[in-house]
């Protein structure tokens, strides 16, 4: 057991060394060109346009859950 923890923190220290000499030296952005905003801006439609009918289907249960229900359909019939 111990020689698995001791292989996978050697793999994760040397998978994180790796990682931090691949990164560049000058790591300002070269800014976001059309393509980018237009993702992003498709990305947030979609999410826009899936929460429409949740919020739709939200207010519907809270209407059922809150409403005065009949006395007539509780009653069991025998």
């Amino acid at each position: 057991m111990k020689t698995n923890i001791i292989k996978i923190v050697i793999a994760l220290s040397a998978a994180c060394a790796a990682s931090a000499f691949a990164a560049t030296t000058g790591a300002a952005g070269e800014g976001s060109g059309p393509l980018v905003w237009f993702f992003i801006g498709f990305g947030v439609l979609v999410v826009m346009l899936q929460a429409v009918p949740a919020v739709i289907l939200f207010v519907s249960m809270l209407r059922g859950v809150f409403s005065v229900a009949d006395k007539a359909s509780h009653v069991p019939k025998v």
